[in-house]
């Protein structure tokens, strides 16, 4: 197959318009063009009156090397790339008796799913353990939470339970790292074969939705256990069993895993434990820290939700061609460097959702953005937020050396908006006019807030240290130069964003596993080595690799012995 790419086509092309193009690009007669299959689309809205859909196929054709030689110059036609993903490892059945050797995952979010499920592929039958729910169970209590039907649930909510936070999101699937072993093809393919639509293998900027988020990933446990893993909610891990490490070869091992302690007593003997709880899971860095696992701060960032209407954004990105079909929802990317040494950016922006309730802890307020596949809400929203560097906490007095410190600042944060909310998690909200002059606002305009359960005006320059407060401040202006749309005055910020990631990191060496730690594996979010679905899902991939080589190393070991 040959792989064409920048294939440039106008918004209201036709598939044979595609077909001919591709035929005079190779120029070929018709009857050597034997099929062609889409592997890309994205857009190119550089220039309003001028907008293009661009592809990437793969195509077939008769004598392609002669076609090769031929267009040798034209560096958008190559062989096209293998996109199969190769497992790394097999379980041998013969020698796999041993269940000390059964590997333990810890978290169903996509991290932890991801890892189960290619540990299940290989023929490693593993346990994975969830604290909060079934998917089914955790979005009653979740949406029940935001119609105040129900209290909260602080095992079971936005941030816990089977799916993990990205099941409350936009399901984006999107990621920025490098990918040449096809882990990103492999994570993409293992979601189209649980439900999700086919269109995530070929949008440049994919998404899936929270309703079918869901469904995918009630298949994805099916297909786990139909593998011979099992899966159990409401089993949170409580304490590490550790030993003194006896390995000569690395040094600075020095503990080795043994198992693991469940909140309802129950002892699970294992030495190969994948971590993947999240970057929520306060009560967990707590214990781990207590237990003596390696733990260091990682920077991180803050800040609010801003709804705008969705339409305006359209307009103001897709010009008089808004409302086409073919372009869908317009989305938005910012960044300021602002003068005191902070960055402010935009960080998950949903077109079309809404402004959620996404706290996991009692007494504490915190923001989150969603939106379902179809994208159809009347607001888009989006995080714009302030990086955190390790020596702010100095500044605002909340680092004494812990490596955990970053946990302790943003439960502070989360603690005052509640409390600006009216202590019932209700948040605090504001008009962008009226936080720009430093007023509490009295009336909404035309923008209404979306956050569930409800929101109370406030004062958000009071929620936020000032010079954080000072920087987005200082680049409300700049975006709006960038973007018209973003200095709408009516336009709604929502306090307190604060899981944008993991306040921390727990050290892994080359093979995944934990430095001092021999048998934990720390991947995923919580672990502070991704960002978003897509990037938890690889992180799980290549720890499950990890793990299955060791497992045959060791098996190998002990037969031999």
């Amino acid at each position: 197959m040959l792989r064409v790419n920048q294939l440039k086509m106008p918004l209201d092309h036709s598939e044979n318009d595609l077909k001919n193009c591709l035929i005079t690009l190779l120029k070929i007669n018709e009857d050597h063009l034997l099929s062609f299959k889409l592997i890309k689309r994205s857009i190119d809205a550089r220039k309003q009156d001028n907008i293009f859909i661009i592809y990437s196929f793969d195509v077939d054709v008769r004598d392609q090397f002669s076609v090769l030689r031929r267009l040798k110059n034209n560096n958008n036609i190559k062989i096209a790339p293998v996109l199969a993903y190769k497992y790394k490892a097999k379980a041998d059945e013969s020698l796999y008796s041993n269940k000390v050797l059964r590997p333990v995952v810890i978290g169903a979010g996509p991290c932890g799913y991801f890892a189960a499920l290619l540990l299940a592929q290989m023929g490693y039958k593993p346990l994975l353990l969830e604290r909060g729910q079934s998917v089914r169970e955790r979005s009653k209590k979740t949406y029940g939470f935001w119609s105040s039907r129900t209290s909260l649930d602080i095992e079971s909510n936005v941030q816990f339970g089977e799916g993990g936070a990205g099941t409350f999101s936009d399901g984006k699937l999107y990621s920025q790292i490098s990918d040449p072993d096809n882990y990103g093809r492999k994570v993409l393919e293992e979601l189209v074969a649980s439900g999700a639509s086919e269109e995530i293998l070929v949008n440049n900027r994919p998404h899936i939705g929270t309703f079918k988020l869901a469904a995918v990933v009630r298949r994805f446990r099916a297909r786990i256990q139909e593998l011979g893993g099992e899966i159990k909610f409401e089993k949170k891990m409580v304490d590490l069993i550790l030993t003194k490490s006896s390995r000569s070869d690395i040094a600075i091992k020095e503990y080795k895993l043994e198992g693991l302690k469940l909140s309802d007593g129950t002892v699970i003997s294992t030495n190969y434990l994948v971590l993947a709880v999240g970057h929520s899971a306060r009560d967990t860095f707590r214990m781990l820290q207590h237990s003596g696992v390696l733990i260091k701060p990682k920077p991180f960032a803050v800040g609010f939700r801003i709804e705008h209407p969705q339409m305006n954004i359209d307009q103001d990105r897709w010009g008089k061609l808004s409302g086409n079909p073919q372009l869908g929802h317009a989305e938005y990317k910012l960044i300021h460097h602002a003068t005191n040494g902070h960055d402010v950016y935009s960080f998950c922006m949903c077109p079309g959702g809404k402004v959620v309730g996404a706290t996991s802890g009692k007494g504490q307020v915190v923001t989150n953005g969603m939106s379902q596949h179809s994208r159809n809400e009347r607001n888009a929203n989006s995080a714009i937020v302030v990086n955190l560097d390790l020596e702010d906490f100095s500044r605002f007095g909340r680092w004494d050396g812990d490596p955990i410190a970053g946990v302790f600042f943003q439960e502070a944060l989360e603690k005052k908006a509640f409390e600006m909310g009216g202590a019932n998690y209700f948040a605090p909200v504001q008009r962008l006019q009226d936080f720009m002059s430093a007023k509490v606002s009295i009336a909404f305009g035309s923008v209404i807030p979306s956050y569930l359960p409800g929101v109370t005006f406030a004062d958000l320059n009071l929620s936020l240290p000032q010079v954080l407060i000072d920087a987005i401040r200082e680049a409300i202006p700049i975006f709006s130069s960038k973007f018209p749309f973003f200095n709408e005055p009516d336009a709604i910020l929502t306090a307190v964003e604060t899981r944008t990631s993991s306040p921390l990191r727990i050290p892994r060496d080359n093979s995944f596993e934990s430095l001092n730690v021999e048998g934990l594996y720390p991947a995923g979010e919580g672990a502070g080595y991704a960002g978003g679905i897509l990037s938890a899902g690889i992180d799980g991939i290549k720890v499950a690799e990890a793990i299955a080589l060791c497992i045959n190393k060791d098996l190998s070991s002990r037969s031999i012995n």
